[in-house]
C-alpha cells in the first residue's frame, strides 16, 4: 500500500481504514503490554500516535524503534481516545528502514538549545522548533510566486555571476578560474583578471536588481527571487553571507507606485503565512513568545504610516530617547532608530521616503529639491527595515554624475546608460531579503535559524 502523508491522515483520514505511513520516530514509551509510538514525518506539526499491542507482530521489532529511527507503519486507522488526537493507528506491521542508537542520537526527548542546534544542522529540522520555520519557509516561498504571478508580472533568472557592483560598497566575493597559488600580475603587482576565465573580475552577486531593471524594460513588470552574496564581515544575528533576495521591477512606475506594492505584498504574505501556517506560527508564538498570530493578523490589515527622512530625524532628535548612535539629518538611520520608531511612535509599519542622496545607491531618482531621492524603505516592529527599494534615476545625464560621484566605473556600465538612451522610462522597484522575513514571521532572533544551511564569517560547515 502506498504511504500516506501525516497531514494527509490527520485531516482526511476515515476510522476503519487501512494505512501506511513513514517517519521518524519522535518518542516511544511502553505501558503493561502495549507501546505508543509518536511518529513525524516532516508534513506537518503534528505527530501521529501508533498503538503496537503485544498481540501484534509488529511488537517484536520495538527494541529497534527508538526515538531518530526511520520506520514503515501499517495497520488500521482508529478514532482516538486521547485527548488533543482525532487519530491513532493501531499498528500490524513495522519495517525499519534505518536504526538511530539511543546512545549517540543527539536529539532525545528534552529541551535543546539553538545553539547546540546550530551544531547539529543536519538534524536540527527533525525538531519541532525548525520543522515548523521550514514549512513557514516554504509557505511563504510559494506566496511570493503567487502574489506576483496573480498580478501578471514575469519571474526572471538573473545571473549568479556578475561584473557589476550594484550597491557600490564592494563587499562581494571573487569569482575566479586563476591559480590561487601563482597568481598572474599586472604593471604595479595587481592580479591581472585579463587572463582570467571571464577576462574580467567577476564576482558573485550582491542583487539582480540592475538585470531586472533592462528585463523591466522590455517586458513591463518582472521580478526575481534567488540567492545573493555579502561579502560583508559581518557576525551578527541579522546578517548572512548568502540569503535569497526578492526584487521586483516595474516600468512605467514612480515611487508611489513603488510603495503602494510593497505594502500589498508585505501583507499579503502575512496573510498566507497565517492561512496556511497558523498552527507552525502558534508553535513559535507558545514557545518563543517573539512572534504573535494576533500580531500578524494586525498587521495584515492595517495600512502602513508614511513619513520622510526628514520628519524621522525629527520625531527622532524630539523623543529625548538615549541612542547608541547619533541622530543628525544626513546620517543613515540605525536599527534602533527604526525600532523606536515602529514600535513606540507610531505603534505599527512605517514606510520612511526621501533619504539624503549621500547615503542611497547611485541609482536612485533625484528629487526636485538636489538633497535627497525618492528612495523608500519599510521598517517592521522588532526588526525595523525589512523592504528597500526606489524610484530609479532614468535620466542619463543625472545618473553618469551620480555613478562618476559614487565611483562606479562608466565605462563598465554603459549598457545601464543605454537603457536611458533608448527608450527611457520612468521605473522603480525594491528588494525584500526573504530570509529577514521569515525571522521577522516566525519570531527567531537569530537569522541562521531560518536558513537550512546559513553562511557567515567563519561557517560554512553544511
Amino acid at each position: 500500500m502506498q504511504r500516506l502523508r501525516i497531514k494527509n491522515v490527520l485531516s482526511e483520514g476515515h476510522a476503519g481504514q487501512p494505512v501506511t505511513v513513514c517517519g521518524w520516530v519522535r518518542t516511544k514509551r511502553e505501558s503493561k503490554g502495549i507501546a505508543f509510538i509518536a511518529l513525524s514525518d516532516g508534513s506537518t506539526q503534528d505527530t501521529l500516535q501508533l498503538v503496537v499491542s503485544e498481540t501484534s507482530p509488529a511488537f517484536q521489532i520495538l527494541a529497534r524503534c527508538n526515538t531518530g529511527a526511520a520506520i514503515k507503519a501499517a495497520g488500521s486507522l482508529k478514532e482516538s481516545p486521547a485527548q488533543g488526537q482525532k487519530f491513532e493507528i493501531e499498528v500490524s506491521e513495522i519495517e525499519i528502514f534505518g536504526d538511530a542508537d539511543p546512545a549517540s542520537y543527539p536529539l532525545q526527548k528534552k529541551g535543546h538549545t539553538l545553539e547546540f542546534l546550530r551544531e547539529i544542522g543536519h538534524l536540527r529540522p527533525r525538531t519541532n522548533t525548525f520543522g515548523a520555520i521550514f514549512r513557514v519557509r516554504n509557505i511563504l516561498a510559494e506566496a511570493v510566486h503567487e502574489f506576483f504571478q496573480g498580478r501578471g508580472f514575469i519571474w526572471v533568472h538573473t545571473p549568479v555571476i556578475t561584473a557589476s557592483d550594484c550597491e557600490g560598497a564592494g563587499d562581494m566575493f571573487t569569482v575566479t578560474s586563476l591559480p590561487l597559488e601563482s597568481l598572474p600580475r599586472a604593471a604595479g603587482g595587481v592580479v591581472d583578471f585579463s587572463q582570467d576565465f571571464f577576462g574580467k573580475h567577476a564576482y558573485l552577486t550582491v542583487s539582480g536588481q540592475l538585470e531586472a531593471e533592462f528585463l523591466a524594460m522590455s517586458l513591463g513588470d518582472v521580478y526575481t527571487f534567488g540567492p545573493t552574496f555579502r561579502a560583508e564581515n559581518s557576525n551578527t544575528s541579522r546578517h548572512l553571507s548568502e540569503f535569497w533576495m526578492i526584487e521586483p521591477e516595474m516600468a512605467f512606475a514612480d515611487l508611489k507606485d513603488d510603495m503602494l506594492l510593497a505594502e500589498d505584498f508585505f501583507r499579503f504574505l502575512c496573510r498566507r503565512a497565517l492561512e496556511k501556517g497558523e498552527s507552525e506560527i502558534a508553535f513559535l508564538e507558545k514557545f518563543y513568545k517573539n512572534t504573535s498570530v494576533a500580531g500578524l493578523k494586525d498587521l495584515a490589515e492595517k495600512s502602513f504610516v508614511h513619513i520622510t527622512y526628514t520628519d524621522a530625524v525629527r520625531e527622532l532628535e524630539k523623543s529625548g530617547e538615549k541612542f547608541e548612535f547619533p541622530v543628525k539629518w544626513g546620517l543613515d538611520l540605525q536599527s534602533e532608530h527604526e525600532r523606536y520608531l515602529t514600535d513606540k511612535v507610531f505603534k505599527g509599519t512605517v514606510i520612511v521616503t526621501d533619504y539624503p542622496k549621500e547615503i542611497k545607491a547611485f541609482y536612485m531618482k533625484m528629487n526636485d529639491d538636489g538633497r535627497t531621492v525618492a528612495a523608500m524603505d519599510v521598517l517592521v516592529p522588532k526588526i525595523g527595515e525589512i523592504i528597500g527599494g526606489s524610484q530609479r534615476e532614468e535620466r542619463v545625464d543625472v545618473l553618469t554624475e551620480r555613478m562618476s560621484k559614487s565611483g562606479i566605473p562608466v565605462e563598465n556600465m554603459q549598457w545601464y546608460l543605454d537603457l536611458r538612451r533608448f527608450g527611457s522610462a520612468p521605473h522603480a522597484g525594491f528588494g525584500l531579503g526573504f530570509e529577514r522575513l521569515v525571522q521577522y514571521i516566525t519570531g527567531m532572533q537569530n537569522i541562521r535559524d531560518v536558513i537550512p544551511c546559513p553562511r557567515a564569517p567563519r561557517e560554512i560547515k553544511f
